[in-house]
């Protein structure tokens, strides 16, 4: 160090040294790697695969180790061009296909294959093609699923040694050619207006029921109400001859009871068995006044001129 006009001076020496720390620290800094969650380091050592580095801290060599690649290893999605496509009754469409995948391995995926995403769209392509020829186009349309399940198991063996796990294939569009798809359109329409004749036909069906149902069953009431009707007049009529009949037989239970008093307070006065045929001829005489036409006479009264001599003397007295 030295003093230049009262002022301090660094030395070329102290000025190279400090330079030297700060490089120091700038190669160990980038000797210190710390890998995020869900990702993993492939490590290269002089340009040969050195190991892979997981989630954490990691250390390397200073100039002779590197960061080859940063693999991904959550589930990706690729979605890829329609690719055209022929059926087996030679009708051409055109599919787009939606893969998802996830890599297993990231070694394999590093260097198993050159672009790997290119490869799965190609390999795509031709198992779609290949499962699109062994079918006819009605039944491409209905068996998506199907076509699904088979593509999907061929390309998660067809991608195994590049490090990768097909987990799903969706078929995101079936583009029939615009003829057909006329065709189709048509078709449905017709399918549309059957359906709304045979709803129509049907409510006129119903329709038909329903008012026959309340017919019939105006009908059912009507006749319930003429029966009851009936009931009840025949009720009343039965309810009135009861009455009258009740009446009739009241009325001559009280005359019958009056002649018996009648009777009772005679024979209690002494009268004799003359006095006794004359009342009973009074009682015939009313009998008589009916509307009866045969009158029955006891066999006590049978003998007339008995009696009018008794009623004679019994005057006389």
């Amino acid at each position: 160090m030295s003093r230049y006009g009262g002022g301090f001076s660094i030395s070329a020496g102290t000025i190279l040294l400090v330079i030297l720390v700060v490089l120091l620290l700038l190669v160990l800094a980038s000797c210190i790697k710390i890998v995020p969650q869900a990702q993993a380091f492939i490590v290269e050592r002089l340009g040969g695969y050195q190991g892979t580095w997981d989630v954490g801290v990691h250390f390397k060599m200073p100039f002779i180790d590197r960061v080859a690649k940063r693999v991904n290893l959550k589930e990706q999605v690729v979605d890829f061009d329609p690719q055209p496509v022929i059926t087996k009754d030679n009708v051409t469409m055109q599919i787009d296909t939606v893969v998802f995948f996830q890599i297993t391995d990231p070694k394999l995926f590093t260097y198993g294959v050159e672009n790997p995403i290119m490869a799965i769209e190609n390999l795509t392509a031709t198992t779609l093609r290949n499962i699109i020829g062994d079918m006819e186009l009605d039944q491409t349309l209905t068996s998506r699923e199907t076509i699904n399940t088979k593509m999907r198991a061929s390309l998660d063996v067809a991608t195994d040694p590049w490090g990768i796990k097909v987990n799903r294939v969706e078929l995101k569009n079936i583009l029939p050619p615009a003829q057909i798809v006329d065709a189709m359109e048509k078709q449905m329409k017709a399918e549309r207006e059957r359906r709304e004749a045979i709803l129509k036909a049907e409510g006129e069906k119903k329709s038909l029921i329903l008012v026959a149902e309340g017919k019939k069953q105006s009908a059912i009431l009507d006749a319930e109400a003429d029966k009851q009707a009936a009931i009840l007049h025949a009720e009343a009529e039965k309810e009135k001859m009861i009455r009258e009949a009740e009446g009739e037989a009241e009325a001559i239970r009280k005359v019958q009871s009056a002649n018996a008093e009648g009777i009772r307070l005679i024979k209690e006065a002494g009268a004799d068995q003359t006095v006794l045929a004359l009342k009973s001829f009074e009682a015939m005489a009313k009998v008589a006044d009916g509307k009866a036409t045969k009158i029955i006479i006891p066999s006590e009264l049978q003998n007339l001129s008995a009696a009018v001599k008794a009623v004679a003397e019994v005057a006389k007295d």
